[in-house]
């Protein structure tokens, strides 16, 4: 049995920097975790991952959307999390696209942000905040504390039921509250039969397929046009 938490956000938000700071703050829980981490063409984080002593793998989905990618191999992360008898298997997803949302119905959601991104932001960021169980607010300490409040306030308004937690990525304050989620959250053998808790954009278009020309003459498959 394996506890999973999916971790999202916009990129350099401080996906990589909160998880190593919640594990960091509990040495058990540390021990017992696996990291895998989602990208597209390159990722260095498995590197600093390891440099914490923190077991992780990297999975680079090149030319595919990476969460189509992610919804394709989890099931396989949790065989190698049970395999390397884990307890905690943390996923962290490449944060490329707002609309899609790697997280999955029953399962720890987190969605990372950060508060120098704008006021706006979560009103611009889609499943990945609305359907997340915890939001974490970064970089807090460089802005006011009415700043604070009110990015807390949009992102309540996108999501009402979310906790929200601010950590600092450096010192790792407020971490060892996600850390607690983390301790908390489901087990399961297989996730075979667990459904996103949003579907997917819709794909298959020609450029989905390789096209590199510009027009409607090479336009095929689900498109849509701009009402200009």
């Amino acid at each position: 049995m394996v506890r999973i938490i999916t971790v999202s956000g916009p990129p350099s938000s401080g996906k990589t920097s909160v998880i190593i700071k919640a594990l960091d703050s509990d040495a058990a829980l540390k021990k017992q975790s696996g990291v895998v981490k989602f990208d597209c063409l390159s990722s260095l984080d498995e590197e600093m991952y390891q440099r914490h002593s923190i077991t992780a793998r990297t999975g680079l989905a090149g030319n595919l959307c990476p969460d189509h990618y992610f919804i394709s191999n989890i099931d396989e992360c949790v065989q190698w999390a049970t395999t390397s008898e884990f307890q905690y298997l943390i996923t962290e997803s490449a944060g490329l696209c707002n609309r899609c949302a790697p997280h999955l119905k029953n399962i720890l959601a987190v969605c990372v942000l950060d508060n120098l991104s704008g006021i706006n932001t979560p009103l611009k960021t889609g499943p990945m905040l609305k359907m997340a169980d915890v939001v974490v607010v970064t970089k807090s300490d460089m802005v006011s504390q009415a700043e604070r409040e009110v990015f807390r306030f949009k992102i309540q308004q996108v999501n009402p039921l979310c906790k929200v937690l601010f950590i600092n990525g450096i010192t790792g304050q407020g971490a060892d509250r996600l850390a607690n989620f983390i301790m908390e959250a489901n087990t399961v053998e297989s996730l075979s039969n667990v459904k996103l808790r949003f579907s997917m954009p819709a794909a298959l278009c020609s450029y989905c397929l390789g096209e590199t020309r510009v027009g409607e003459d090479f336009q095929i498959g689900l498109n849509r046009k701009i009402k200009l």
